[in-house]
């Protein structure tokens, strides 16, 4: 019987980090075009979609609206949306309709003009507009001036109250970042930087400094799946989907139960769990990076080390070049590019660790990677895992 088992038979980036030409829908279109070219695959054999705007209201980017424009004529379409980690919820719930026969290729794409359009306001603005109302859990942040950053600084001062986390130990994480973007010829910063560059830099909302944060940037991301079957006669060797999990513990992070733990904590160990592997048999983790804490709570959830023990993990150089678990080795949305959310391109980057084609960044004899993505208030976490070959 032939096996449908899925696979990720083809990536392709849009241009970024800085792409005034296009808008967030041209984005879409120019990913998706090379990730079809990268599989070999006819565009017509596509009959799965989905996707999530990056472009904001009116941008016609949606699922409907992306499938209409890119003319794919789908038997499965999804447009969940539940920030940066929709896209590994995507390759989740792709991956089970091509077991269950609802589609047999799929494709998945994302587009965000947010530099072009928004410059850098998302992180110290807020969420809130004028004249618009204030509704459920907001209405216990809105009031007081709670932007996004300082919900991050939020769970960062937490750490440090509860297991004594640094500043410094943070800084280590944009460093390592930092280091990988230097091989990346697209990031957007490539400079080295140290931990007394990050320290040193800017306070956004204590105890996060300027280089605890993410870019901004324009870009776009897509991925082709399809069975193992099919995948047999496509130009690029498979990559298997061996695990995928997601949960959701808040929304909102002055929601969240215990500011010191995500849903990577679940969602981790089940991905794992259906893959047959454990932490230590991981190569490259590639992480939600939208903040330095962001990192070092992914960290402690998925078992890279116990709780409260991130920043040590991270002082001995674990998630460097070279280290026993490198690290958004893109270089991340910390140096590399964050054009709204960076889910999609998680995926990628462990595409191409373990197709060998990361270049100078390549982390060697690559065999399993993971994907965490996390939501925009450090929720909604879901967790790929993805092998070089099948277990048999």
């Amino acid at each position: 019987m032939p096996s449908r088992n899925p696979v990720i038979c083809g990536i392709g980036l849009s241009d970024y980090p800085v792409v005034p030409h296009l808008n967030s829908v041209q984005h879409h279109a120019l990913a998706a075009r090379r990730a079809i070219a990268d599989c070999g695959i006819a565009k017509s054999a596509i009959d799965g979609y989905v996707s999530t705007s990056g472009g904001g209201p009116g941008a016609g980017d949606d699922a409907v609206s992306m499938a209409e424009y890119l003319g794919v004529n789908h038997r499965y379409i999804d447009g969940t949306m539940v920030g940066g980690s929709s896209f590994e919820f995507h390759v989740q719930h792709a991956a089970a309709a091509i077991r269950e026969g609802l589609c047999d290729t799929v494709l998945i794409t994302y587009g965000s003009d947010q530099l072009t359009r928004m410059g850098r306001v998302l992180g110290t603005g807020g969420f809130q507009r004028d004249a618009q109302p204030v509704t459920g859990a907001m209405q216990m942040a809105t009031p007081y001036g709670l932007p996004l950053v300082g919900a991050y600084a939020l769970a960062a001062r937490r750490h440090m109250h509860e297991f004594g986390t640094t500043s410094e130990q943070l800084a280590e994480i944009a460093v390592g970042v930092r280091e990988f973007a230097g091989l990346n010829p697209d990031a957007r910063y490539r400079d080295p930087i140290t931990v007394d560059d990050v320290v040193n830099s800017r306070m956004i909302a204590d105890p996060l400094h300027k280089l605890d944060c993410c870019v901004i940037t324009d870009g776009g991301g897509a991925l082709v799946m399809t069975t193992e079957e099919i995948a047999r006669d496509l130009r690029r060797p498979p990559i298997y989907v061996l695990g995928a999990a997601g949960t959701q513990t808040h929304w909102n992070i002055h929601q969240m139960p215990d500011f010191t733990e995500m849903g990577a904590a679940v969602c981790g160990p089940e991905a794992m769990g259906q893959a047959g592997v454990a932490p230590a048999d991981i190569d490259t983790a590639q992480l939600y990076d939208s903040f330095t804490i962001t990192v070092m709570l992914m960290l402690e959830g998925l078992g890279f080390c116990g709780r409260g023990e991130g920043g040590a993990y991270v002082e001995e150089g674990h998630l460097r070049r070279g280290g026993s678990m490198p690290t958004n080795t893109d270089g991340g949305g910390l140096s590399s590019n964050h054009p709204g959310m960076r889910g999609i391109f998680l995926l990628i980057e462990a595409v191409r660790q373990l197709r060998g084609d990361a270049g100078e960044a390549q982390v060697p004899d690559a065999e399993l990677a993971l994907a965490c993505g996390s939501g925009g208030w450090l929720s909604a976490i879901a967790t790929v895992i993805l092998g070089k070959d099948r277990p048999s």
